[in-house]
């Protein structure tokens, strides 16, 4: 029932806001479905989900504009069913400025900070110098897996706990984290360079106290076909009566061409040992296609390679090796290396099905050399509804 009065509710908004001339609206749904298949333990999985997303968008006035948007997501293994609410906003842009207040996407300089739906609002004051933004942001109402929150043990537990409709509050929310930023972005630095430095903390609202601060930096330097990207976090973390710091760092470089696009490109992130702490960001957001780690205590190198063979199909190759940073790693910090490659159809815009595959192999390491290779073949399916 609650699932079917939150998509009522969306076309309710939708047929009111039809009704006022002063509104323009466009209502579309994507549907996203994804089926895996891969090997666990000493035998195989095969795992399904999906998730329908109706959407509603249009204009408020001369200065505005809103965006309302809800999901219904289905997987087996078990069947389960959780409804969410998704990006719902309004902006308003006046002189320069702009202001937006609702569950909005936020994304952090490095993009693994703090990066996804955050309820609370934005304010952004373009100017000759850059622009510059400030929020704040509540976590405690969306869900979640959605917002992926998992800094201390307890929320780790929490997130790998099912949805169960009879304890819904305790089972579907979010832990309860409050998040500023103040952002600075600048184009024309040494000629066409994009500058973006970044101060955030997030304050814990639970019993644990975890709380941190970010001061996180990004350079794009472009070069013709190149585009040299360098960055760079500083992260203090007040656990226990105890301040600790902790680093982060990418680098990569980019080739763009009509056709090809290569990429090689490294994250670091530190780990404990000595005076630094292992780097703990707010959000998780995986690296990698198939291991799929954290990035705390861990280093990535990886190359990408994507090629457009024509207006319909394209392919991707994505090799990467991962090791240990840290004094608990013991001498070995070799994880090992994955390779995962993708096929790309879309035979119209809204329409597009990638079937990918790969394997991580632990042999390539010396963590655990003896452990067999992980492998997964996946179908991604998205059709967009308008």
């Amino acid at each position: 029932m609650k699932k079917i009065s939150l998509l009522s509710l969306l076309f309710t908004i939708c047929y009111l806001l039809t009704a006022n001339s002063l509104f323009a609206i466009d209502v579309g749904v994507v549907l996203d479905q994804n089926a895996k298949y891969s090997n666990a333990d000493d035998d195989t999985a095969f795992d399904y989900d999906g998730i329908a997303i109706p959407r509603i968008t249009g204009l408020v006035g001369d200065t505005g504009d809103f965006y309302i948007s809800a999901g219904f997501s289905y997987m087996n293994n078990p069947w389960s069913f959780v409804p969410e609410l998704l990006r719902t906003d309004i902006n308003w842009s006046f002189g320069g400025m702009d202001l937006t207040v609702g569950r909005m996407v936020y994304d952090d300089p490095l993009g693994y900070i703090a990066s996804g739906l955050f309820d609370g609002a934005r304010f952004s004051y373009n100017t000759n110098t850059g622009t510059f933004s400030i929020g704040a942001w509540y976590t405690g109402l969306l869900y979640k897996k959605r917002a992926n929150i998992e800094m201390t043990e307890n929320e780790n537990m929490a997130i790998n706990t099912d949805l169960y409709y009879g304890d819904f509050a305790n089972t579907y929310f979010a832990p309860r984290r409050v998040l500023a930023a103040l952002d600075w972005e600048y184009k024309g630095l040494l000629e066409k360079a994009i500058t973006n430095l970044s101060l955030l903390g997030q304050f814990d609202l639970t019993e644990e106290k975890l709380n941190s601060q970010y001061f996180a930096g990004k350079i794009i330097i472009p070069y013709g076909a190149f585009s040299f990207i360098l960055g760079g976090c500083f992260e203090l973390i007040e656990a226990n009566d105890e301040t600790n710091s902790a680093f982060a760092a990418q680098a990569a470089v980019e080739w763009r061409h009509p056709v090809h696009y290569l990429a090689l490109g490294a994250k670091y992130a530190s780990g404990k040992t000595g005076s630094l702490s292992a780097f703990l960001p707010l959000t998780t957001n995986t690296l990698g296609h198939i291991l799929e780690p954290k990035l705390s205590g861990l280093t990535m190198i990886s190359l990408d390679y994507t090629a457009r063979l024509n207006d319909i199909y394209s392919v991707g190759v994505f090799p990467a090796y991962f090791m240990l940073n840290g004094s608990d790693s013991g001498g070995k910090n070799r994880l090992g290396a994955e390779i995962f490659a993708a096929f790309y159809y879309s035979p119209m815009p809204d329409i597009s099905i990638n079937l990918g595959a790969g394997a991580f192999l632990p042999s390539l390491g010396n963590v655990t050399p003896d452990e067999k290779a992980s492998w997964r073949v996946e179908l991604n399916v998205v059709i967009s509804l308008y």
